[in-house]
């Protein structure tokens, strides 16, 4: 499965068009995450909990975006984006999207 942001695949051709495919997941934060983010806080520097938290929901909002492509017979997927957005305090949606498409 080819995966780009862009509209078009350099020496590719569109031939069928799919439509919208999507994969989501919503993240809670944990508690051994909160502390050390708090002591990160006073002393500065990178969140590295929350980071790795947010690259496994990207990891997984993806698959579950491929494996819908997938499912609708694409191989590939142009212009993925990801977006986030705050479910409740603590908990957070990473959403993975693009159109779905038959290169050749």
């Amino acid at each position: 499965m080819i995966l780009t942001n862009i509209e078009v695949i350099p020496g590719k051709r569109v031939v069928r068009h799919l439509g919208l495919v999507q994969g989501s997941t919503v993240r809670a934060k944990n508690v051994g995450r909160d502390i050390m983010a708090s002591l990160k806080n006073i002393v500065g520097g990178e969140l590295k909990g929350y980071t790795e938290l947010l690259n496994e929901a990207r990891e997984e909002a993806t698959e579950r975006m491929v494996r819908q492509a997938q499912v609708a017979g694409a191989n590939a997927i142009l212009n993925v984006r990801f977006s986030t957005s705050s479910i409740t305090q603590g908990a957070a949606e990473l959403f993975a999207y693009g159109t779905a498409v038959v290169v050749e």
